[in-house]
């Protein structure tokens, strides 16, 4: 059973994601939750501690969602599951993406967004530096944040320009030059 917590931090997602910032408020995403009124507010009290619970609820379906792109066996394997994790996150999690994607431009001046989506991209780079080592990166660290700005600029176009362009040969030439 999923938690009022869980409720407010769903339908704040899907707020933010097909309306934008604007709609984010306590009482509409009561109202979209179906939740008593006051709801969201027992759980953040204010706009930035609701701002920092989304953007640490996206971080974390995200996370579960990349899971195959962690273990591959060979790069062939490592970029089919890159290509697939841009798929799902600009087609079948759009109005996911769409929210990371609103955070991020209200996290230019908010520094405490900043930090906690600041903290999911650590993440992220964490858990693609050992693949990368595994797969014969001379630089792990600097290939894996090549391969996440990557990511992020064909997300941003595919969301902002709904842009349908085949991921795979921007990915596979900077995978390439990571594992080169």
């Amino acid at each position: 059973m999923t938690s009022l917590r869980d409720r407010a931090l769903d339908a704040a997602v899907e707020l933010l994601g097909t309306q934008g910032l604007k709609a984010l408020t306590h009482r509409r995403i009561d109202q979209h939750a179906q939740l008593p009124q006051g709801s969201t507010s027992n759980y953040f009290r204010t706009r930035d501690a609701l701002l920092n619970g989304v953007a640490g609820a996206i971080v974390e379906q995200e996370m579960a969602a990349a899971g195959p792109a962690f273990a591959p066996k060979s790069a062939d394997e490592f970029l089919d599951a890159l290509v697939a994790l841009v798929d799902r996150v600009t087609r079948d999690q759009r109005t996911e993406t769409t929210a990371r994607l609103v955070l991020f431009m209200e996290a230019s001046h908010d520094p405490s967004l900043r930090d906690a989506l600041w903290h999911g991209r650590a993440l992220f780079a964490a858990a693609l530096e050992p693949v990368l080592r595994g797969l014969g990166a001379r630089d792990p660290h600097t290939s894996a944040g090549a391969l996440m700005a990557c990511c992020e600029g064909l997300i941003l176009h595919r969301i902002a320009r709904h842009d349908d362009t085949d991921v795979r040969p921007f990915l596979d030439l900077v995978m390439k030059g990571a594992l080169a």
